[in-house]
């Protein structure tokens, strides 16, 4: 496998490598993730079953389709494939730093000029990807409203209901969902998609955002997954709302956006996740 791997290297960035050094890395906890060095260039290889190529090549496409807004730096993806049962991705290395405010503030920017991406066909993407290791399908959809019912929320809790989660407001908030969204009318954004504090790093003094689930929707359910999980320094928000102002209402939105993460925690690990996602769903239905 690792002589493949070598090989596509090689061809793709012309350029003589071999590997002399292979090291295991942190890279979550979806994949097995490790750098491979020659001791001049650098690569960073995840692995997983062979059955996973498509989220390695979705996971490509979105850093491409990213990278093509110049606005903010995403890792280059060199090449994806499979060999010996398992498949693979090769990233192109960063050398990773501790952050400033300043930093934080240029990436809160950053994001923001990379939301002006839009997409004219409307919300969704050319293909379905991954949240996690949960499927995210994309059809394009010309409401919002719509889409976030149907192919967000709507997915997620059937998904739910397959592992024995019950959740009794489900229904009602899938009517509700159109109806809650409909005054807002936002522009179909370039969003990263899984945006939480691990997939944020900073590198040769410059934001990058990592590991994306890429699609075009609603610019706010990227700030919103920022403040999960620990949240983002406040210089972030500053350096975004400098550049983009998100109006009021966005702090009753950003309840119903990241349902969509907690209810695909509860399908990914279940816990006290399933007992978050029912409170938030009685948050929303009191909007």
């Amino acid at each position: 496998m690792w002589q493949t791997i070598q090989d596509q290297i090689q061809q793709v960035a012309q350029t003589s490598f071999s590997i002399k050094d292979r090291r295991s890395v942190s890279g979550g906890s979806i994949n097995q993730a490790y750098q491979v060095s020659d001791g001049h260039q650098h690569y960073f290889v995840k692995l997983n079953q062979a059955s996973k190529i498509a989220m390695f090549e979705a996971e490509a496409l979105g850093l491409r389709e990213m990278a093509q807004a110049q606005a903010i730096h995403v890792p280059q993806a060199l090449c994806w494939g499979t060999a010996e049962g398992q498949s693979y991705i090769v990233l192109e290395w960063l050398d990773l730093r501790s952050s400033s405010k300043a930093d934080w503030e240029q990436m809160g920017q950053q994001l923001a000029a990379m939301h002006r991406k839009v997409s004219p066909q409307g919300f969704g993407w050319h293909q379905s990807n991954t949240i996690g290791d949960t499927p995210q399908q994309n059809p394009w959809t010309k409401e919002w409203g719509v889409f976030f019912a149907e192919h967000r929320i709507g997915y997620q809790l059937r998904l739910a209901q397959r592992r024995g989660g019950h959740f009794s407001q489900g229904p009602a908030l899938l009517e509700a969902i159109p109806t809650i969204l409909a005054a807002h009318q936002p522009q179909p954004s370039l969003v990263h998609g899984d945006l939480w504090s691990g997939n944020a790093a900073f590198s040769d003094g410059k934001p990058v955002i990592l590991d994306p689930a890429v699609y075009y929707g609603d610019r706010e359910v990227d700030v919103a997954m920022t403040e999960l999980f620990g949240g983002f320094p406040k210089a972030f928000y500053q350096g975004y709302h400098e550049a983009w102002p998100l109006d009021a209402a966005y702090q009753q939105r950003k309840i119903l956006y990241n349902l969509y993460h907690i209810l695909n925690h509860f399908n990914l690990f279940g816990g006290s996740y399933g007992s978050q996602a029912e409170q938030m769903i009685n948050q929303v239905l009191r909007f």
